[in-house]
């Protein structure tokens, strides 16, 4: 009994297989052979926006990257746009620039990054402004030696009311 349950199990998993193998990917075939219509650039006005509300339009550079420059605490940083970094991360150095002692901070926070695990010190920004989006009161942390690019992650973007990529811009909207 077990081994005819064994057949219909497996004439029905063949069954399937050969009903996607001829059924679907004739299909995929067809959308393949069709020729792509031409792409060009296309002026666009930015979108319209409510009342009140305020955006700023983050170009994606040539490495594929969102890159922007941010006034934190009345100095220029470059942060790479991160969508993945749950928290806004900032080099030693660009703390330093910022005026927030990294040598006298402990470094005492466990980070799992994607390269493994590495320690940072927890700090408070006042505020983080691109353009004339403008987020108080910003967690982030300071990394020792790690990292080589302060990068803007979701204690930032998560304040905002939205943020989408269209047409090579990050739009972001508070």
């Amino acid at each position: 009994m077990a081994v005819r349950n064994l057949f219909f199990v497996m004439f029905a998993a063949v069954a399937i297989a050969m009903t996607i193998a001829f059924g679907l990917a004739p299909k995929f075939e067809d959308h393949a052979a069709e020729p792509e219509p031409p792409t060009m650039a296309v002026a666009t006005q930015a979108p319209a926006q409510a009342p009140g509300s305020r955006s700023a339009f983050i170009d994606q550079e040539a490495d594929g990257h969102f890159w922007t420059r941010a006034d934190v605490r009345g100095t220029q940083i470059e942060f790479l746009v991160d969508t993945g970094a749950s928290i806004v991360a900032l080099t030693y150095l660009d703390a330093q620039r910022l005026g927030l002692k990294p040598e006298q901070l402990d470094f005492d926070a466990e980070i799992r990054t994607a390269g493994g695990v590495t320690y940072g010190a927890p700090v408070m920004i006042e505020s983080i402004r691109i353009g004339k989006v403008k987020v108080e009161n910003v967690e982030a942390m300071v990394l020792r030696t790690e990292l080589d690019q302060s990068l803007l992650g979701m204690t930032f973007l998560g304040h905002l009311d939205s943020y989408e990529f269209r047409q090579g811009q990050l739009i972001i909207r508070q």
